[in-house]
């Protein structure tokens, strides 16, 4: 079991930032790809970012140049860094811990991120 715990959402105007936060309760090593993922009203779920194991990171392409996601794996946290934030990036995030040979995945509770001027 992998236990994921967001934070860093809120209500923020266009053009600032917000930093997201994804604590793993426990080291997983690197067996484990991370990613968010984000959900807006109306629509399904889709891949924001994902740091992949060994470093490669993937990005939508609605996000890159903006957003960026980095792993401390000494800390076990996974950041998501959004700069310009548009009102189209209102959406509920959720981290995710998919294990690299079995494709298991998990969860966190998620995070309401909301850009309103």
């Amino acid at each position: 079991q992998v236990q994921l715990t967001e934070s860093g959402g809120g209500l923020v105007r266009p053009g600032e930032s917000l930093t997201l936060s994804c604590r793993i309760a426990r080291n997983i090593g690197n067996i484990y790809d991370m990613g968010w993922y984000r959900q807006a009203p109306g629509k399904e779920r889709v891949m924001v970012a994902r740091h992949i194991v060994g470093g490669r990171t993937e990005y939508a392409e609605s996000v890159r140049g903006r957003f960026t996601i980095s792993r401390d794996s000494d800390k076990n946290t996974v950041t998501l860094q959004m700069n310009s934030l548009e009102p189209e990036d209102t959406a509920f995030y959720s981290c995710n811990a998919r294990h690299i040979f079995s494709g298991q995945e998990y969860w966190g509770q998620g995070t309401q991120v909301t850009v309103s001027s």
